[in-house]
């Protein structure tokens, strides 16, 4: 079934350009799945403090094929879909009026947070939700880096208390941003993709490599940990 709830979109969501940040978008999308959530169930946090579980963001894919702008009424949509194993999938659609100004996909895990072991949806009993079909995107339902892209590092990024989420580790919401600090802001304006593949959390205190490869309409990204570890794969597409 699909959950929808309305919004009038603020001026701090706002960027360079007068648009809506791609950051803020996600943040849309995933307040009103919280909301989804609690109304078939509990809260993120009474799921956490109660049954001791969290969902953990796998990958996301989001398509914009609109701009959105300051103090405009829109419709933000989620639905859960067929998962696979431990796969939880979930998508959302935003809308202005008639037009559809982004879609997104995501693929979540639930994980038990005193063990570290992965549940499935089904044996989370605190949860009713119908599925629905996924939302439809004209992009490869995976994402790797290419091997013949060249990264280059374009800076370190520390993780500090603007980041966190409950979790003490940076909140997946903020990766979009974080990317578009380093790209020219021409580039900025004509983002119309965004695929974000989370490998390994960054955590209060870490201190991210931000590496960058071009490749005509495609910018890739890959941040690693102090240790070397591979924490984000990314890709934005531009118009």
């Amino acid at each position: 079934m699909i959950f929808s709830e309305k919004y009038t979109t603020r001026w701090h969501d706002t960027d360079a350009f007068r648009r809506v940040r791609p950051t803020q978008m996600l943040v849309y999308m995933q307040e009103v799945s919280n909301h989804h959530m609690s109304s078939c169930g509990m809260s993120l946090d009474e799921l956490r403090d109660k049954e001791h579980l969290a969902f953990i963001l796998s990958k996301i894919r989001m398509k914009i094929y609109r701009p959105l702008y300051a103090f405009e009424d829109i419709e933000v949509q989620t639905w859960t879909c067929e998962g696979r194993g431990f796969a939880i999938s979930r998508s959302y659609r935003i809308k202005r009026g008639d037009d559809i100004i982004a879609d997104a996909d995501s693929t979540w895990a639930l994980v038990n947070i005193e063990d570290k072991t992965l549940v499935r949806q089904e044996d989370c009993h605190v949860y009713s939700f119908e599925n629905e079909p996924s939302v439809a995107l004209d992009v490869p339902p995976r994402f790797k880096l290419p091997k013949d892209v060249t990264l280059e590092s374009v800076g370190k990024r520390r993780i500090v208390y603007s980041d966190l989420d409950y979790n003490m580790h940076m909140n997946n919401t903020r990766y979009p941003d974080m990317l578009c600090d380093y790209l020219p802001t021409d580039e900025i304006g004509r983002i119309s993709g965004i695929f974000l593949s989370y490998v390994h959390e960054a955590a209060f205190g870490d201190t991210l490599d931000v590496m960058r490869a071009k490749s005509e309409n495609v910018r890739y990204f890959r941040t690693l940990g102090e240790s070397g570890q591979t924490c984000l794969e990314a890709e934005i597409i531009l118009d």
